[in-house]
Order: C-alpha cells, then sequence, then structure tokens
C-alpha cells in the first residue's frame, strides 16, 4: 500500500507549512511490529458488519498488521483486566487507546477513568510500545473529557487523538444508532486516525 508514502509526505509537508513541531512522542522507535486497537464498541465496530470496522479499515491505510483489541460494553475497569493477554502480549508498535462512553453510562467518575487510562499508558510504554489516545467528543457531547484526555496524553508524551467522533454523530448516514458509526463512519473515523499517527508509524 504504497500511497502510504504520499499520505506522509502530505502530512510532513502541512507540519512544515503550519510552522509547529510534531509533538515529542514516547517510544518513537519502538520495535513492535503490530498497531493494536483497544477499545470499547467503537473499535469493536459495533453497528457494522465484520470487516467494517475502523481497524479494519486503518489495516487498508497503514503498511503493519492492525490488530482488533475492541471490546463491547468494555470500561477502562476491564480494559486494565485484559491489558497483558489482548494487548501487551502482541508485540504491539503503536497501541491506540479508545475508552471513555462505558465509563459515563456505568457512573464511573471522569477522575476514576483518566487514572484508569493513565495506567494503561504507563504499562504501554512500560513495554517498550508508542500509545495514543482516543478523545471521542464531539461538540459539547463528552466535551468535559476532551482536556482531561489533551493534558493526559501531553503528559505521558502519547499522541492525542481529537473529536473523533466530530460531524459523525450528528450525520444520520455515517451512523448506525445515536451513537455508532455505520462502515461510513468507521472509514472516517480511520482516515482521521491515520492522519496523526502516520508520522510516527512510518518512522524507520
Amino acid at each position: 500500500m504504497r500511497r502510504n508514502n504520499l499520505s506522509l509526505v502530505l502530512v510532513a509537508l502541512a507540519v512544515i507549512l503550519s510552522g509547529c513541531a510534531k509533538p515529542e512522542v514516547r517510544n518513537i522507535n519502538a520495535p513492535g511490529a503490530n498497531i493494536i486497537c483497544f477499545g470499547d464498541s467503537l473499535t469493536f465496530g459495533y453497528g457494522a458488519n465484520s470487516g467494517e470496522d475502523y481497524p479494519a479499515a486503518l489495516a487498508k491505510l497503514v503498511d503493519l498488521p492492525v490488530i482488533n483489541a475492541g471490546v463491547d460494553g468494555d470500561t477502562t475497569f476491564a480494559a486494565l483486566e485484559r491489558l497483558e493477554n489482548d494487548v501487551l502480549a502482541k508485540n504491539p508498535r503503536l497501541v491506540i487507546v479508545e475508552f471513555c462512553g462505558n465509563d459515563f453510562l456505568k457512573k464511573i467518575t471522569k477522575e476514576q477513568t483518566v487514572e484508569n487510562l493513565s495506567k494503561i499508558i504507563d504499562r504501554i510504554q512500560a513495554r517498550g510500545s508508542m500509545a495514543a489516545l482516543v478523545d471521542i467528543s464531539a461538540g459539547m457531547f463528552f466535551q468535559e473529557y476532551r482536556s482531561v484526555f489533551k493534558k493526559l496524553a501531553d503528559e505521558k508524551k502519547a499522541i492525542f487523538i481529537p473529536v473523533v467522533l466530530s460531524k459523525i454523530i450528528t450525520n444520520p448516514v455515517m451512523k448506525s444508532d445515536f451513537f455508532h458509526p455505520n462502515a461510513r463512519g468507521y472509514r472516517e473515523i480511520a482516515r482521521r486516525i491515520h492522519r496523526l499517527i502516520a508520522l510516527y508509524i512510518n518512522i524507520k
């Protein structure tokens, strides 16, 4: 999939033209072989057919294998319990972490969610892998998590992927229900994530 090379050039050019330096990311030279998408129903691909989830779409945009480690209904507590077997044991180069919605629904405090995510990122980075943190806010939706997720990503030197659902959850042609995207919506999520990880996963 050599079109990635063009994508990388375009992303790099955008950074140069904007005058912004690429944010520093811990474990930039991670030796792992895989991208692990670690999350809940949004990663699992709820609302779309098998093979239409965002990790499957992302796999078409990168040269690394992409593993879907999403579990419908997962909270950050459940994620901590399965982190070793579902993620760290699978030789990750980059782990894309997407959790929040079920914590909110199950009344887990924002502070506890952030604490659990901090532990998840610490363990990923201790493994020698890069981490990316996904913000699922969009407009007023989950906006109270946006700034704390950004702060956490900055503190941990993780890639931050903001407002990944923006203009998806308000667009009926991209949704399968009130909250979950359909295949078209997941393809857009994959494109947004790829734009922000491209400069890091293509470094040799």
